[in-house]
């Protein structure tokens, strides 16, 4: 490992002023380019471009997807020995000063990372595993509670603990010590520093370790919003009667991108902050709707028992290898797809903690933040849940297909005021996807310019291009945000082995804060003491 005690290296590039300025061009040739290809060679043939996506998520889910499933549950593991630790009570940039309020910090976390699976996820996966349970747990009776309480626990599974903990704990550490005490830029290819020093922030090493990562989220990122497309037309074509043909769909994608491009310009304090602070309220107010007007005591029931599975089921249901084919489709999807997000995410949020210390960051990140998204999945989904045990079919019949959005909708139009309620669902998912477009179009801008504050230009360059892609893409339907959706599984192969260095980089980078900060003793200076004190006896 190198020492990272010596001097900062220069900035990748030179601090961009306005406009292009600044930008790595390798980096955003690298990334852009397969986008575009994907893109064109979709338009042209989407068979071609669909076979050759389904044969490398194949090789990357049967290859990786155990190493993946370690990966995950060792980080989480070694973050919570890290928060358990003195060494966690080192403040991020030693400083006690912060960037917003704890609120406010945890909402932007919670809205960034959560994204649109808050809502058509929570809506549609427990009643998936309702219909059809899990191979770990086929041996149970369908169609009934103990089904509905497992279904709900596979789900807090594939959105609580692990997927979070990948996000930003130890990458999150890393990143936080090696740029704001080392004067490293915020960049993916920090993360390789201390195995490789200035290797890995020169060349074409760092580049291609930037652009993979900035491709593997922003395919993650064009498929949401271009599901959203898809998702919210068919939601006005339900409530309203609009046709959901290309374009209701391109009409939607542009008002997202319009809300998401301009949040990025706004910035972090006046856009993505108060983008987020809106979805946390508006979240909350239909949350509490929820529970007083709908199945108040299923929920409470549910989540109280399905937590309690996830836990008593987390070991087994984490290192779960039995049915590749269900595997690959569900768990290995979910972490290559969080994978893949990895270290963009860690830079965002190490650029909001400055302030904090590394145990809130990681006991936010790791574990309130999963709690809150087990809950919120056990008020809509288990409300499904709930309606489906008392009125078989009231659900699952419009699920069929795995029809997400229909699956929500007819959720919401069982709850009192349903009309009301679904056009306010189909606000939270937009504002969801929005609060993703716009700090990922920030990072994203941050990365190809190696500049905390990017440029303009930059941010709204990335916002537009995710947006323009997406709407081209819902020209094929479904199968062209599948194909793209699938594709961050393939990207998440090369992050995945990005992540891996943080795993005993995180906690030595903790310890030497600590040290720094004067919170715990250097242990080879107090050995130097000893030695000499022993010498002069």
């Amino acid at each position: 490992m190198s020492d990272t005690n010596t001097n900062p290296v220069d900035r990748v590039g030179p601090m961009p002023t306005s406009g292009f300025e600044g930008v790595d061009w390798k980096v955003f040739v690298l990334s852009g380019l397969p986008l575009v290809l994907f893109v064109v060679v979709s338009l042209i043939d989407e068979n071609v471009m669909s076979g050759a996506v389904a044969t490398a998520f194949s090789w990357s889910a049967n290859i990786f997807g155990a190493y993946w499933q370690v990966l995950l549950l060792v980080t989480f593991f070694i973050g919570l020995g890290v928060a358990a630790s003195p060494s966690s009570r080192a403040r991020i940039g030693n400083t006690l000063e912060t960037d917003m309020s704890t609120f406010r910090w945890v909402s932007v976390i919670m809205c960034t990372l959560l994204a649109g699976g808050g809502v058509f996820w929570s809506a549609a996966e427990p009643i998936a595993h309702f219909v059809n349970p899990p191979p770990l747990f086929s041996n149970l009776a369908g169609g009934n509670y103990n089904t509905a309480v497992h279904a709900l626990a596979y789900s807090f599974m594939h959105w609580g603990f692990l997927a979070w903990a990948i996000l930003a704990s130890l990458t999150g550490i890393v990143l936080s010590h090696l740029h704001y005490d080392r004067g490293l830029p915020l960049l993916p290819r920090t993360l390789l520093y201390p195995l490789f020093g200035d290797r890995a922030m020169h060349g074409l090493l760092g580049a291609l370790v930037d652009a993979v990562c900035v491709l593997a989220v922003a395919a993650g990122t064009i498929g949401p919003i271009g599901f959203l497309g898809l998702q919210v037309g068919y939601g006005l074509q339900s409530l309203f009667g609009i046709p959901n043909v290309f374009f209701t769909q391109v009409v939607v994608i542009a008002g997202l991108t319009a809300v998401y491009v301009c949040s990025a310009v706004l910035g972090i304090s006046r856009g993505i902050e108060n983008l987020s602070r809106f979805n946390v309220y508006l979240g909350l107010g239909l949350m509490a709707f929820i529970i007083v007007l709908g199945p108040t005591a299923f929920i409470f029931n549910g989540f109280v028992q399905g937590f309690g599975t996830y836990i008593e089921q987390f070991l087994p249901m984490a290192t779960y290898r039995g049915n590749t084919g269900w595997l690959n489709s569900w768990t290995v999807f979910f972490w290559g797809w969080f994978l893949g997000y990895g270290p963009l995410m860690a830079i965002f949020v190490a650029k909001i903690s400055r302030g904090r210390t590394v145990r809130q960051m990681i006991l936010v990140v790791s574990i309130w933040a999963p709690i809150i998204t087990t809950f919120w999945f056990t008020v809509l989904g288990g409300t499904g849940l709930a309606y489906e045990l008392a009125d078989p079919g009231s659900i699952s019949n419009a699920f069929k297909g795995f029809n997400l959005p229909a699956a929500l909708l007819a959720i919401t139009q069982h709850l009192p005021f349903g009309f009301w309620i679904s056009i306010l669902f189909l606000i939270l998912t937009t504002v969801f996807v929005a609060t993703t477009g716009d700090s990922m179009s920030y990072t994203i801008s941050m990365v190809v310019t190696a500049n905390d504050e990017p440029p303009t230009a930059v941010r709204i360059f990335w916002g537009i291009t995710m947006g323009a892609a997406a709407s081209i893409l819902i020209t094929l339907g479904s199968g062209g945000i599948s194909a793209l959706q699938s594709f961050i599984v393939v990207t998440a192969v090369p992050v995945s082995l990005i992540l891996l260095p943080s795993l005993w980089n995180g906690p030595q980078l903790a310890r030497r804060m600590a040290i720094e900060q004067g919170i715990v003793p250097d242990d080879r200076v107090s050995a130097q003491i000893s030695k000499t004190s022993a010498e002069r006896q």
